[in-house]
């Protein structure tokens, strides 16, 4: 999702944005030829205000505003040192000799269990046209990262293979997207018992629905080579063997006589497999309306309280409040009962065009050391995520509040200008996919040429 650029980004740039708590930080201010505000060579006043602690004239005992003289460079800009004590937003508000405001400029620090980890958006959760989705997996992924996303997952229906497509299809041009395995989980009946809870596997190494019959073993066959990320993962489970495996876990399930044990016990055992294949297994969009709630509350409640998943899908799919406010208030009230889980926002996107209405419902911002499949699970795991709401052009972030306060610094002043270097790969990416052999060509050799930008771009913005 692209985020408005306000008149700030496009007049100057302010480098490092996102700093250290007690490290002391050379903060860069260079002006990008807008109406000029400063002249080179004259003292400014600079006033450097911590959001968090109040007004002096108001709260003298916590806040902390301080003042500072600088000189304007021979750019127009500044360049100074300060050392940031604690994490919170800072505004950095110069003045003029009469006190009135010229500029005010945001920044961010971070505690040191931060520091080091960058923010990645992306979405662990969305569908192409080899299942119920609209384009196919190389185009999805294209679309995405010219949206700005950092990490996808093709998480198709029933199906894993997808996923393994997409990532070969790019795997000759170092494109710093990261396309993440994986597949929307959906086992076959159980002697004519349906589970119909949805399960997300994002980043297992093999696949759960082609460990037994469906469409993924029907449309590809058996061959590891589609079913697992590294061509290694359990053996094939014949149909009614499987069916017999999983009545033995249901009549072991000891449930409440408001939970049915067919899903759970499936659900279990999904969560269980995704686990030993390394994946992040997602229980997604509980209040998701089909003829009721896609899963009963007696059921969710069970859920919430013995957590078999990994990450509970907080936001997405759908745009009615019913969904993702539901969804919201259900994790905020578990919290209140001591309930602590990680939480993921994704699109469920079955479009990647920006003509469909639920492309860019919902997204995730995971803080991690890397964008890489193994980090990004970890940092999730770790409760280094916050879910983010887009359906609305004024966004909503849920999780915890440091995070939300952090995510809300990074949409306005970070990522409007990490999404045009994202643009522009996004669109070389559906080129090397769908243009003529010279368009192909020409496409993976600018690819090649900006290959290193994001990292470059990750250094400047953040002194970890």
């Amino acid at each position: 999702m692209a985020y408005m650029k306000e008149d700030i980004l496009n007049n100057f740039d302010v480098f490092p944005k996102v700093l250290t708590a007690g490290k002391k930080t050379t903060i860069n201010i260079v002006p990008l030829g807008g109406r000029r505000k400063f002249e080179p060579g004259k003292e400014y006043d600079l006033e450097i205000a911590a959001l968090d602690l109040g007004v002096p004239k108001n709260f003298p005992a916590l806040a902390d505003f301080r003042n500072i003289k600088v000189t304007c460079n021979e750019k127009g800009g500044f360049s100074f040192e300060h050392t940031f004590d604690s994490e919170q937003e800072y505004f950095l508000r110069f003045r003029d000799e009469d006190g009135r405001k010229i500029e005010q400029f945001s920044i961010y620090c971070v505690e040191k269990d931060l520091a080091g980890r960058y923010p990645f958006i992306g979405d662990l959760h969305m569908h192409t046209n080899l299942s119920d989705g609209q384009q196919i997996p190389e185009v999805v992924a294209a679309n995405y990262r010219k949206y700005g996303y950092d990490f996808t997952v093709i998480s198709d229906h029933n199906r894993y293979y997808p996923s393994l497509r997409a990532i070969d299809c790019y795997k000759d041009v170092p494109i710093e997207m990261n396309i993440v395995c994986g597949e929307e989980v959906h086992m076959p009946a159980v002697f004519g018992k349906r589970n119909d809870v949805h399960i997300v596997n994002f980043g297992g190494e093999y696949s759960i629905n082609a460990l037994t019959e469906g469409p993924q073993s029907d449309e590809v066959g058996t061959d590891k080579k589609f079913r697992s990320l590294y061509g290694e993962c359990p053996d094939f489970i014949p149909y009614d063997k499987w069916q017999e495996k999983m009545q033995k876990l249901i009549d072991e399930a000891k449930v409440p006589e408001t939970v049915d044990a067919v899903p759970y016990a499936v659900c279990c055992w999904i969560f269980d497999e995704i686990r030993k294949a390394n994946g992040l297994g997602i229980f997604a969009h509980p209040n998701w309306r089909v003829d009721a709630y896609q899963v009963p509350e007696a059921f969710t409640d069970y859920m919430m309280e013995t957590q078999p998943f990994d990450a509970f899908e907080v936001l997405g799919g759908e745009r009615y409040y019913e969904h993702n406010g539901f969804q919201t208030i259900r994790y905020y009230e578990e919290r209140a009962k001591g309930r602590r889980f990680p939480i993921v926002g994704s699109t469920d996107s079955h479009s990647s065009y920006e003509s469909n209405a639920g492309a860019f419902i919902c997204e995730t911002i995971v803080f991690s050391p890397e964008n890489e499949r193994k980090a990004l699970i970890s940092s999730i795991k770790d409760f280094y995520s916050v879910a983010v709401d887009t359906i609305s052009t004024e966004f909503r972030l849920v999780g915890e509040s440091r995070f939300i306060r952090y995510g809300c610094f990074l949409l306005k002043n970070y990522f409007p200008i990490h999404d045009e270097y994202c643009y522009e790969e996004g669109r070389l990416m559906k080129q090397y996919v769908t243009g003529t052999d010279e368009e192909r060509a020409d496409a993976a050799e600018t690819i090649k040429h900006i290959s290193g930008r994001m990292k470059k771009l990750r250094e400047k913005y953040f002194d970890f």
